[in-house]
């Protein structure tokens, strides 16, 4: 069954404290959760006000589903982060099957 990730950095430049951060990715991870079938943590300490690092993970028995799955996450995640005032410096995903329908995509 193929699993995949999705790791998401965020800037997120009117924090001024950690609970200006913590709540754009607590409402972030809320949405995404409420929205998709996928589980969502937070990766990195809190050390960094205006950064946040995401790690979506997804299981599902087909990989073309899944890398629509994953594609669909992140355009989500791109959409709500503007609203939130966060925005995706970077993103990557790890699969443990090739994943052809996304590679294509992110040429």
């Amino acid at each position: 069954m193929p699993i995949a990730t999705l790791t998401l950095e965020l800037a997120i430049e009117h924090a001024h404290s950690l609970k200006d951060r913590r709540q754009v990715v607590r409402s972030l991870k809320d949405k995404l959760r409420h929205g998709f079938n996928i589980s969502v943590a937070e990766l990195d300490e809190a050390v960094v006000w205006n950064r946040a690092t995401l790690g979506i993970v997804a299981i599902s028995g087909s990989s073309a589903y899944l890398a629509g799955q994953l594609r669909e996450v992140e355009a989500a995640t791109r959409r709500l982060a503007v609203g939130l005032g966060c925005e995706i410096v970077d993103s990557f995903i790890e699969s443990d099957v090739v994943l052809d329908t996304l590679e294509g995509e992110m040429e």
